[in-house]
């Protein structure tokens, strides 16, 4: 999967986001989260951050996550199109560490992978997963995955620690697991 992203012409990522944006406004996913944590594009994901203009211009709170270590759960920090970014660990970008942090209602989620049942394949690393089950446990949070329609695959593996999406967004579909 990886290789496959690395593939894509700039124009097929130019189209892919634009289209998110427009499948997005069809299927609404989001409900009608008030926070809603995206999440900068890297190692050639898709492009959320026309998504993410949409979602402000809704008045929507953005919010991107914070890796705080190995081992934990994410945190997140309002954002707004605009903002300044700082380096991160493995690569990512967040808003200041002046920034109060706040709690998603919603996860936009990147992803590897996700199979028809709504598991998915990361990087590895267990932070959405950690994160999904310490908010799960406190209240009901909404987990959509993005990314490409070919990231759709039929099955995936997965463990007791893993915690399934709510929905996934594609260019091209919307679909739901709950």
């Amino acid at each position: 999967m990886l290789a496959w992203r690395a593939g894509l012409e700039p124009e097929e990522r130019a189209r892919a986001a634009h289209e998110l944006v427009e499948r997005y406004r069809r299927d609404r996913p989001l409900g009608d989260a008030a926070v809603v944590s995206g999440f900068w594009p890297m190692r050639d994901e898709i492009d959320l951050r026309p998504l993410m203009i949409e979602l402000a211009n809704e008045g929507r709170q953005l919010a991107l996550p914070v890796v705080q270590g190995r081992g934990t759960a994410l945190a997140f920090r309002p954002w707004r199109p605009g903002d300044p970014l700082e380096r991160g660990v493995f690569g990512t970008l967040h808003p200041a560490t002046r920034r109060e942090p706040v709690e998603p209602d919603a996860l936009l989620v990147p992803l590897l992978a996700c199979d028809e049942a709504g598991w998915r394949l990361g990087f590895g690393g267990g932070y959405y997963d950690r994160t999904l089950q310490n908010l799960r446990a406190r209240r009901a949070v909404v987990a959509v995955g993005v990314g490409f329609e070919a990231q759709l695959v039929p099955e995936l593996p997965h463990s007791a620690e893993d915690q399934r999406l709510d929905w996934l967004l594609t260019e091209a579909g919307c679909y739901a697991f709950v």
